[in-house]
């Protein structure tokens, strides 16, 4: 009895030593800890030696100093201190103030070059003129020229003519052309048109067929609208005249009246 009493006691002691062996000593350098919800242990980012049967990985946030299981480098979150320069990028307020101004300045060249500005259509006066008559009819052929300035920085395009020629309030004449008439930026240029007119009144006949008479001009009122497009948009511009033209020889002086306002 005396004999298994202290076989038992020998056994405890043996016991007791090999779990004390088991923990680690102080001062080791890897420390073993488990994750959670997972049995697998790993070693903290200090440096891990001495382990056995295990690939291991460069910790990213302890700047090459420790190390990770690689099964678990896609499952762990990497964590930057608070004090860490990546956190801290040089010239961020130089960055952020040139990339406004850069934007101001982009918006506002574009806003400049685009406003819309004026076109202006200016009628120049006659340029030439035919007549003949009948019985009691004046057929009086004219030739006006148009002054087009495009103060846009951008072209435009004249796609349509229409006017009416007036005498004594009355329309005699009447022209509608299509046209493709180019307009470069900041550009002027000048267009012709022709106007068959048709003149019935006695006292005007008298004035262009009489030779008694010394001064054979009829007074003519143009008044007209021409279009215009631009960065898919289009613009009536009305312009309107009055002009002289010699109605007995065939060739007027060029004259041109200021319009009298309404």
């Amino acid at each position: 009895m005396g004999k298994t009493f202290s076989q038992l006691g020998s056994w405890r002691e043996d016991e007791n030593k090999s779990t004390l062996s088991s923990k680690p000593a102080t001062g080791s350098k890897a420390v073993s800890y488990s994750s959670t919800g997972s049995s697998k242990s790993f070693c903290s980012c200090v440096p891990c030696e001495g382990t056995a049967g295990a690939s291991f990985v460069t910790c990213p946030t302890c700047q090459g100093s420790g190390k990770i299981p690689q099964e678990l480098e896609k499952q762990l979150v990497a964590l930057i201190p608070y004090g860490d320069q990546r956190l801290k990028p040089k010239h961020t307020k130089l960055f952020v103030f040139l990339a406004v101004l850069i934007c101001l300045a982009t918006s506002s060249f574009i806003v400049f070059f685009l406003f819309p500005r004026s076109v202006i259509v200016q009628p120049t006066g006659l340029n030439s003129s035919t007549v003949a008559f009948d019985e009691a009819d004046i057929y009086l052929n004219i030739t006006n020229i148009l002054n087009i300035s495009n103060g846009n920085y951008y072209p435009i395009m004249v796609t349509q003519l229409t006017l009416e020629v007036l005498h004594l309030s009355l329309v005699v004449g009447q022209v509608s052309n299509n046209l493709l008439l180019h307009i470069g930026p900041l550009a002027s240029e000048q267009m012709f048109y022709a106007v068959a007119t048709k003149i019935r009144d006695e006292n005007t006949y008298k004035i262009c067929t009489w030779l008694e008479i010394k001064v054979h001009h009829v007074l003519l009122h143009i008044q007209g609208t021409l279009t215009c497009s631009y960065l898919s948009h289009s613009e009536q511009l009305v312009f309107q005249s009055y002009e002289y033209a010699d109605c007995r020889g065939n060739a007027s002086v060029p004259h041109q009246l200021t319009p009298h306002p309404p």
